[in-house]
């Protein structure tokens, strides 16, 4: 059965705001990947941008997760009202990924086809036919299977 964690959107200080939910919640940080980790030399990036967070991730309790991005206003990414939130779903298979993301994502607008992605997960990110944002993620490092 899929796991479903809150994924949230950030100007610039999720990485702050992640500092704070570690002193609330406590664990450690399992994921921090900055911008600059992942450089694309079509588009390359300020210094300040390069730092910013790409995904950050604090487990909570036994199986749920709480990530983050920063967005980039210099990509005309800003956050709003509506946009600070995505719904993660984490698969457990490629199989189940491709029919959540298939189902979930009729009548709405795909904004990346579920495929594999260059951090080694595969993953797909679209808005249901409700305006509602969603990610559907699976990493066979984390559940053992291809």
């Amino acid at each position: 059965m899929a796991l479903i964690n809150p994924y949230l959107n950030f100007n610039g200080n999720a990485e702050e705001a992640f500092e704070f939910y570690k002193s609330v919640f406590g664990g450690e940080l399992a994921t921090v990947v900055r911008f600059g980790d992942m450089p694309d030399p079509q588009h390359p990036l300020s210094e300040s941008d390069a730092n910013k967070i790409m995904h950050i991730a604090l487990p909570i309790g036994p199986a749920n997760v709480l990530m983050a991005t920063d967005f980039l206003e210099s990509q005309g990414q800003k956050t709003r009202e509506g946009n600070r939130y995505t719904v993660s779903i984490s698969a457990e298979s490629k199989a189940e990924a491709d029919q959540l993301f298939t189902g979930l994502s009729a009548g709405g607008e795909v904004e990346v086809p579920i495929s594999d992605s260059p951090w080694g997960s595969y993953f797909g990110l679209f808005k249901d036919k409700f305006g509602i944002q969603w990610m559907v993620d699976f990493d066979p490092k984390f559940t053992g299977k291809a």
